[in-house]
């Protein structure tokens, strides 16, 4: 480090390399603050300072009364993101093919499009939408969340007594879903979102902009949020 950096990134560079070369295995106890202190020769502020620094990078998870650890590295689980996309819930579906047992709620409710949302649409501001938001589990742990939009006039997803996959639910009303755009970003949760997830502190979220189109109008869009310490997202590209 430069001799201009602050004294804790030095600190938190060199446990940063213990624990990405194995030096420092999953599980491994960190040092404490006066530990710290003694080894890099820093005063508390810094030592204290590099604790959370770890912690926000998701790297070290502390434990009340016991100190800091080597966060476990996660097995990141496959979704296969087309392979049940008509099902009334296809992550529930993935998931459940794993051997996880899946569990879902909703609620739905006529709302006016949000500005990006009726863009998305390619709905007038304002715009009356039906929006549906989903929390999944996997084995009882909250797993997945989504939203979903679409214009009234189709129907509500979550009011049907044997929910279909939304292109069947569409195609009852005529509407041929003839394309699939999904745009994925990592990015930083909410903290509404961390909640309900529980994530760990450092863990970014998958996010996924999911729109069906018919033709060239889009009949549904989506924004769903995934885990990132959890799943790998599968793309099928056939020939």
């Amino acid at each position: 480090m430069a001799s201009s950096d602050p004294v804790y990134l030095r600190v938190v560079a060199d446990i940063r390399r213990q624990i990405v070369d194995g030096s420092l295995p999953p599980g491994a106890p960190i040092p404490s603050r006066a530990q710290l202190t003694r080894k890099y020769g820093v005063g508390e502020t810094a030592a204290r300072h590099a604790l959370r620094v770890l912690a926000a990078e998701g790297l070290i998870i502390g434990r009340v009364g016991s100190g800091h650890y080597v966060r476990a590295r996660p097995v990141l689980l496959p979704l296969h993101r087309w392979r049940f996309h008509d099902h009334h819930a296809p992550f529930g579906a993935d998931i459940q093919s794993q051997g996880t047992r899946a569990t879902w709620e909703w609620r739905a409710e006529h709302t006016e499009a949000p500005p990006g949302i009726a863009q998305r649409l390619r709905l007038d501001e304002s715009a009356s939408v039906t929006r549906v938001r989903y929390v999944f589990r996997g084995d009882g742990r909250p797993v997945q969340l989504a939203t979903s939009y679409e214009p009234t006039g189709f129907g509500e997803p979550a009011a049907e007594e044997n929910p279909r996959g939304l292109i069947s639910r569409l195609s009852s009303f005529g509407i041929k879903v003839t394309e699939i755009v999904e745009q994925v970003y990592t990015r930083v949760p909410q903290p509404a979102e961390s909640d309900v997830l529980a994530l760990p502190a450092g863990v970014h979220v998958l996010h996924v902009e999911r729109t069906h189109w018919a033709g060239d109008r889009p009949v549904e869009t989506s924004d769903i949020v995934i885990p990132g310490d959890r799943f790998r997202l599968i793309y099928n590209h056939p020939l």
